[in-house]
């Protein structure tokens, strides 16, 4: 593929890590336990599970994204192998890991702090110091290397600690927690750092942010959401006042969502899937619970308790610009009953191993809506395509397909811009060094341009080494995007 057509001067071009996915250092520095801790490995046909012993002292799994059994506590077992313990060990490479993102030219990179990292019970007096040490020198190397630093101050995590004794984000004591934890690092790192996400993906919160939580009902996962919106309003708030040239956004999933045909029933119930994903939106950039709130609400027996000032914060202190994740597009027919991510696979796409639709032009349509609906900035902080690489003799890796994916999701985002005329702000490739999956806890799926010796049971060297697309996407970004020939 060839085009000419280059970015705007000053597009960010980088990638995009979590650190319970990517840093590691379990127990080092302080670091408090993580919900996400007790989440085992798995695969496709092998989800995730968390580990737990039940009042009588039996030892069980369940689901990594369901309630515990009634009673049971969560528990970390030496004979299991728990992802996020060591991931790919950055918290030991971050040196090279940056001299590797500094080679390939990146512009930013988006990575998130270990909670726990700094409160490791989430109530300290004081924050942890060797913590923010820690990421002022992760900070302050980015820096050196021109590349600049988007924090994400949550990424689908909490301390234990809160879980347990306030049921995570269904109990309001969470808020002032987080905003305790957020003014720490804005007093430590609000000089070097401009662009902040509250939260990731808060649209599938009922997931890693809750586990342990006892009661996950759709009426709780409403409250919890209520809590989340209340916290990032105030923390925004505090930023802005400390850092008045900070920019603050959520990062919300939004591939996109088609009806599966023309029939009216489908193009509704289309409607009303997306609108449930606006509405997370609606009420942090645009400052207020949307009119159709109240009748998801209805739908779901929730009633959500919102106290005196709740609306007034709401409404003053909204995000900046619009983040969002992009893998995929799905269908939704009538009558079809989801998870709030979506709906089944698009038949009309070709799939990525994991069964995930190929639709590039669906980024631009994204795109298009989101700047339409909220006239604020846009900013695609995850994109890319896991895959199953496989490696030459000498660790090299000829991962075309990546190349082709990447090349095709940057032209509809250069199309949205030169001919739509939407304001995005940037790109950051999700797992843009190879990291454990989200979904499945494996590292068989992997999305980076470096690659990492390491295989699902966390066994191997954690030797980096390039692969194709690692010098694909360093001429693409010294061509400001103009150069997208795979």
């Amino acid at each position: 593929m060839s085009n000419t057509s280059a970015f705007p001067e000053g597009f960010y071009f980088g990638g995009a890590v979590s650190d319970w996915q990517f840093e590691g250092g379990f127990g080092k520095g302080g670091r408090g336990l993580l919900s996400v801790d007790f989440a085992t490995d798995g695969d496709q046909t092998n989800p995730r599970q968390v580990t737990w012993l039940d009042a009588r002292g039996n030892r069980g799994k369940s689901h990594w994204e369901e309630p515990l059994p009634e009673g049971a506590t969560l528990t970390i077992f030496d004979d299991e192998y728990y992802p996020s313990h060591r991931a790919v060990d950055f918290y030991h490479h971050w040196r090279e890991d940056i001299a590797l993102m500094a080679e390939m030219g990146f512009r930013m990179f988006r990575f998130s702090v270990c909670w726990t990292r700094i409160f490791p019970t989430g109530e300290e007096s004081q924050p942890n110091e060797e913590g923010l040490a820690f990421y002022e020198q992760v900070v302050d190397e980015l820096l050196a290397h021109g590349i600049e630093p988007m924090i994400t101050i949550c990424h689908d995590e909490m301390p234990l600690e809160l879980v347990k004794k306030y049921n995570g984000w269904a109990g309001r004591k969470t808020i002032d927690c987080y905003v305790c934890y957020a003014t720490a690092l804005f007093e430590r790192l609000g000089s070097k750092v401009k662009y902040w996400l509250t939260f990731n993906e808060p649209n599938a919160l009922r997931g890693v942010c809750m586990l342990g939580v006892t009661n996950q009902s759709e009426p709780v996962y409403w409250q919890a959401m209520h809590h989340m919106f209340v916290a990032s309003a105030k923390t925004v708030k505090v930023g802005h006042e400390m850092m008045p040239d900070a920019l603050f956004s959520t990062m919300f999933a939004m591939s996109a969502l088609y009806p599966a045909s023309s029939k009216p029933g489908d193009i509704f119930a289309a409607y009303q899937k997306r609108r449930e994903q606006y509405l997370l939106i609606d009420v942090m950039s645009r400052g207020a619970y949307p009119n159709f709130a109240q009748q998801v609400f209805d739908d779901c027996g929730a009633d959500v308790h919102m106290e005196p000032g709740d609306t007034e914060l709401l409404a003053a202190h909204t995000l900046d610009f619009v983040s969002f994740s992009y893998y995929r597009s799905t269908v939704v027919s009538e009558g079809d009953t989801f998870h709030r991510l979506g709906g089944t696979p698009n038949p009309t796409c070709p799939k990525t191993p994991w069964g995930w639709a190929i639709d590039p032009l669906g980024l631009r349509y994204t795109l298009n809506e989101l700047y339409d609906r909220y006239q604020k900035p846009v900013f695609v902080v995850e994109n890319g395509m896991g895959a199953v690489d496989e490696f030459e003799p000498d660790g090299s890796c000829h991962d075309t397909y990546r190349m082709e994916y990447l090349a095709e999701h940057l032209a509809a985002i250069r199309d949205a811009i030169a001919i739509d005329g939407v304001p995005c702000l940037g790109y950051t490739m999700w797992g843009s060094t190879d990291l454990v999956s989200r979904s499945t806890g494996e590292m068989a799926k992997r999305y980076g341009f470096v690659a990492v010796d390491m295989d699902d049971k966390g066994n191997g060297t954690l030797k980096r080494s390039a692969k194709d697309s690692f010098h694909w996407f360093k001429k693409v970004i010294a061509s400001n995007g103009s150069d997208l020939t795979v």
